[in-house]
Parts: C-alpha cells; structure tokens; sequence
C-alpha cells in the first residue's frame, strides 16, 4: 500500500495532466513532461500563445497550490512518477522497447551494486538506453538512501522519452546527466563505475557502424542489444561491472556465436540472473541480468560462473535464498 499522501499526489497528479492534455492538445508524455515542468518551475502554469486558457490556467494553480502543500521525498516523487506513468501507458500504449523498467528489478539492480562496491567509493553509472529514465533514477536515488555518493550518465535517441527522465531527474534532484542521442555513436562521457541497462530488443539498421563492433552479425543487421552492450562496456573502467537486462535465450540465438565473440575477447562472463517466470506473458519474453567484468588487473575470469534463477520477487523467503546464494558465489569467485 503507498502512503495515503502519494494517492493523493496521484489524484492531483492525474487530474492536472489530463488538463493540459485537452488543452495543449497533445500526447499524454508529452502533457506529462509540461506537467512536470511547471511544478519545477515552482509550481508557475506556462502560457504560449493564450494555450492553456485562463479556465484551465485557474484550475491547474487551485490543483498545483494542494500538490505544493504535499510533502514528498526523492524517492516518493519517483514512486508517483512511475504510477503515473503506468497509468498513462494504459491510456496510450508504448511500445516493448518504451516501457518502464519494474520497481522489483531496479531494486535488485541496486542490491547487486551494493554487494559489487562499497559505499565508501563514489560511483559513476551509465545507461545506454535510459529511455524514460525508471531504471537508472530508481539506482541512483536508493543508492543515495543507502549512503552511496552515485552519479548517473543517460543516454538515448528518442527525445520524447528523454524528456520525461528529464522532468523527472530534476523534480527528484538526482544527479543525472543526460546525453539525447544515438547510443552508439561516438558519446562524450568519461568512464564510469558500473554500466547497467534495460536493453531495447531488435536490430540496428547501421551496417556501416555495426562493423566496428566484436559483436555485429556478418551478412545482415546486428542485433541492437549485443551491439549496446559492447558499447557500454567501452565505457567502462578496467575490472569495473555490466549488469544487463536481456533475453534469457540470448546465448541461444541466431546472431549468438557473434555475441561470443565479443564475450571470449573482452570480458568475464561472471553471471546469468533468470527473472521470475511470473513477470512475463510469454516463454519468448522472458528475461536475464547478464552479469559482465571488464578484464583488468583485479579481475579474473569466476572459477563458477554464477547460473541462478529467481524464484519470485513477491515471495520474502524466496528473494532470501537468492541473496544468500549470491553473497556465497561472490565470496568464492570474485577477488
């Protein structure tokens, strides 16, 4: 159950976004980020060209002025961000590659970057593919919470998804730095920590660019996803961690002995994380953490590679169980 003051923001929430939605005319993100920004900007309504009108200009200070009154943390702006946006998917469907990275799995990516570092290094950690942002803010602010200084580095090429982890990284105040661009072009960021992604499934059209990859396909498109991992792991430090969200079958496909490839010559293979069956609709969409090292002077291949598969991430006792097998693997297979 969320407090009762995030249903309230909800509803508040809601109510101000489908205002400005009638009013500019406009899709639900794109209503979501203008919402979002005029709370930024103090809760002010921005006027363009009498767009919205002064009805609806009142009606959005009487439900901003009951939304200001409403005391939230970073990480329960992000919480209300998510439920609102879950809701507005209902209304206007995104597709696969566009949807919100789950609380459940983002709290595991931060419980595996805890037992990865210690709170006593400051870390820098990039998202290839950041889309609407969930995964990265959702690590950033609750590695915060746990008393880690964490910076995070977003990259995408959809604007519009952009955007909306834009509004949503400075209304939380996270420490976020965006880049709006195609991930695998040549990117502007320094090496970070830790590289983590809900990776977008498909192709790459880019033959050209492909080919400088370890893992492009040789006769027909790449697989986008290999191609975004290499990629991100370029960016990486020596010895530093890849945590990936990708197809459980990934070792198994067409395009696979190229993802090898890039596997054997790079980096360790430390680890696959099999997600609970209960959160997909299909065999075919069911999905791993692939768990990667960076080769370096602290680093050496996991005598055993870590094979483990959650059995649900409702069930308590269960989620137990995978954390002590995980804390035993990494006592015997990690320097």
């Amino acid at each position: 159950m969320f407090p009762e003051k995030i249903e309230k923001a909800f509803g508040l929430m809601e109510q101000s976004i489908q205002l400005l939605k009638r009013s500019l005319d406009t899709s639900f993100l794109d209503a979501y980020t203008e919402n979002g920004e005029n709370i930024i900007d103090n809760y002010q309504v921005r006027v363009l060209d009498g767009v919205p009108d002064e009805q609806t200009v009142q009606k959005l200070k009487t439900i901003y002025q009951q939304l200001k009154a409403i005391e939230l943390e970073p990480e329960e702006i992000r919480r209300l961000s998510q439920l609102i946006l879950l809701k507005g998917n209902k209304i206007e469907s995104l597709q696969a590659n566009h949807q919100l990275t789950p609380d459940s799995i983002g709290f595991l990516f931060v419980y595996l970057i805890e037992q990865l570092y210690s709170s006593e290094q400051s870390l820098k950690i990039l998202d290839i593919a950041t889309g609407m942002g969930n995964l990265l803010l959702t690590i950033i602010l609750n590695l915060n919470i746990a008393n880690y200084s964490a910076q995070g580095f977003g990259v995408d090429i959809d604007d519009t998804l952009l955007s909306v982890s834009a509004t949503n990284n400075e209304w939380t105040k996270a420490a976020i730095q965006l880049f709006h661009q195609d991930g695998l072009q040549d990117l502007l960021v320094d090496p970070v920590d830790v590289a983590v992604s809900d990776l977008p499934i498909g192709y790459y059209p880019n033959d050209e660019k492909a080919k400088e990859f370890d893992s492009a396909a040789e006769e027909e498109h790449s697989y986008a996803h290999h191609l975004l991992m290499e990629q991100a792991m370029k960016f990486v430090k020596p010895d530093g961690y890849g945590l990936f969200l990708i197809p459980t079958n990934i070792l198994e496909t067409e395009q696979s002995s190229f993802f090898k490839n890039w596997l054997q010559k790079n980096v360790y293979l430390q680890g696959m994380i099999q997600l609970p069956d209960e959160l997909f609709k299909s065999v075919q969409s069911r999905k791993s953490i692939l768990f990667v090292q960076n080769k370096g002077e602290h680093s050496e291949q996991a005598k055993e590679v870590l094979v483990a598969k959650l059995g649900s991430l409702k069930d308590p006792a269960k989620i137990t169980q995978f954390f002590q097998q995980f804390e035993a693997w990494k006592s015997s297979n990690l320097k």
